[in-house]
């Protein structure tokens, strides 16, 4: 079994990164509608992989700054080969600060590769988001999605937590965000979508 960040530095190196943005644009494009004020807003794409949603987003009118952040070094490098306008930085995310708060966060199929998803939500919600800003996140590894739960033998990764929904929802409210949602996006048969819980900074 290897951590996390080997399975993904090993993507990244093998090109099989290129994946992501073609499996996940779509439940990505739903979650982006979630944040209203799209006016000279800046943004976090926690665990941003090779920068792709980094770079799409820094392409938006309203879009002031975005930030790339993620624990393999391989995806950070690829990320900076394909954008030399953007920033991204190689760090783990339970550590990192930024130097200065956003109006949103971001992050797709993430949380769940940490032990405790629910510290890297309280570390996010208490420094990296403005009052008033929202944590928008995404996953396809879900207990109610029965059709993923070979996925951890499978990628033969160490930690891949498998959270029921309401877990979920209890960890945004634990740390304090108010105006809790989830979404199920694109369900299909014997898929249940893609989990989308969104919680407001208060």
């Amino acid at each position: 079994m290897k951590s996390p960040i080997e399975v993904f530095s090993n993507w990244a190196i093998s090109g099989k990164d290129d994946g992501m943005e073609k499996n996940h644009f779509k439940s990505v494009m739903k979650m982006i509608d979630l944040y209203p004020n799209k006016n000279n807003f800046t943004c976090i794409d926690a665990g941003c992989g090779n920068g792709w949603l980094v770079r799409y987003i820094s392409k938006m009118k309203g879009c002031k700054n975005v930030i790339g952040i993620d624990g393999s070094i391989e995806m950070i490098k690829k990320a900076k080969s394909l954008d030399n306008k953007n920033n991204y930085y190689c760090y783990d995310l339970l550590s990192w600060l930024p130097t200065q708060k956003v109006d949103v966060v971001f992050s797709m199929e993430v949380f769940y590769y940490f032990k405790n998803p629910n510290i890297i939500i309280k570390h996010i919600c208490n420094n990296w988001l403005k009052k008033g800003g929202k944590l928008i996140m995404g996953i396809d590894h879900y207990f109610e999605n029965e059709e993923c739960h070979f996925w951890k033998d499978k990628i033969e990764v160490e930690i891949m937590e498998l959270i029921k929904i309401n877990e979920w929802l209890d960890y945004f409210k634990e740390c304090k965000f108010k105006n809790v949602k989830k979404y199920q996006f694109f369900p299909k048969k014997n898929w249940k979508g893609t989990l989308v819980i969104e919680g407001t900074k208060v």
